[in-house]
């Protein structure tokens, strides 16, 4: 049996589509039943509510379970969320846990996110079960939150400066996470995953331009005025003032180096940005756009 957590985030719903159908019975987790998706019947996925902080629904989940997928929201429980999920997982017997950490995880750094997935790593080193340590980069889903945006005004904003990025996409992060959760190879690696260049933001707009077949514009911002834009998003000041944290990071240059681990992982060399831009046309168009664009790739 293997969990995957987070079933209805961008990681988890990839993760499900590529184990659905392969013969593995696999369980999601979600929090409410209506986070439930509709399940092809006999593909051996189940679906059970629990909650981080619900003990005795997380034993629920977790029973019968050998390896597990985990991720959670970024909340400042984080840390005790999945502190308390490893702790359980191998009170119930679980063999094999592959987390979602984040590049450069460290508990010297100076960005909470890096600190807290720095602290849950050495918590699984030290648990007695296996592991394996996921560190992508900035997602390149990420823009898909923003789509509006870019969508009705044509630009995004962030205060990433000219920083390049290598910016990875949650797909090839899902592939590796498979790869992680069904061959054994992977236990005791970190891998840190990037996509195949590092691009500023602008460059991202660039492509996003040639993609859509319109301009579209990088407006870089004061970190004061991002803060100030994200009070629009249903976002925890802790994880708004994380990003601010990470976007400090980036244009100091520390999230420009570029690896192999998804290529050899996989087989396969990591989705481009271009890629990305392409594939998901329709979520940066304008309604009627979007339409039409359906229309003729239908056609």
């Amino acid at each position: 049996m293997i969990l995957i957590t987070g079933a209805t985030g961008k990681n988890g719903v990839e993760i499900l589509q590529r184990l659905s159908g392969r013969g593995e019975p696999i369980r999601a987790m979600v929090r409410k039943q209506r986070g439930i998706v509709n399940a092809t019947p006999n593909c051996g996925l189940e679906f059970v509510v629990a909650d981080f902080d619900d003990r005795a629904s997380l034993r629920k989940a977790l029973d019968g379970v050998q390896r597990a997928f985990l991720v959670t929201n970024s909340s400042e429980q984080v840390e005790e969320r999945q502190l308390r999920f490893v702790a359980l997982a191998r009170e119930s017997g679980v063999k094999h846990i592959v987390y979602l950490s984040q590049l450069h995880a460290s508990s010297a750094s100076p960005l909470r996110f890096l600190r807290y997935h720095a602290a849950v790593e050495e918590a699984l080193r030290k648990s007695g079960m296996s592991y394996t340590n996921l560190r992508p980069n900035l997602y390149m889903q990420g823009l898909l939150m923003i789509g509006k945006s870019i969508a009705t005004e044509g630009r995004f904003f962030a205060p990433a400066g000219e920083a390049r990025v290598s910016v990875v996409d949650v797909r090839d992060i899902a592939a590796v996470a498979v790869a992680a959760l069904t061959q054994t190879r992977h236990e005791g690696k970190t891998y840190d995953l990037t996509g195949p260049e590092a691009l500023t933001h602008a460059g991202m707009a660039e492509q996003l331009s040639q993609a859509l077949n319109r301009p579209i514009t990088f407006v870089d911002l004061p970190e004061k005025a991002f803060r100030d834009a994200l009070r629009g998003f249903p976002m925890p000041n802790w994880q708004a003032d994380g990003l601010i944290e990470d976007y400090a990071h980036y244009r100091r240059g520390e999230a420009a180096g570029i690896t192999s681990a998804v290529k050899e992982v996989t087989g396969e060399a990591p989705r481009s940005f271009r890629k990305f831009a392409h594939d998901h046309q329709a979520a940066f168009l304008q309604t009627e756009d979007r339409e039409s664009h359906a229309v003729s790739r239908a056609g």
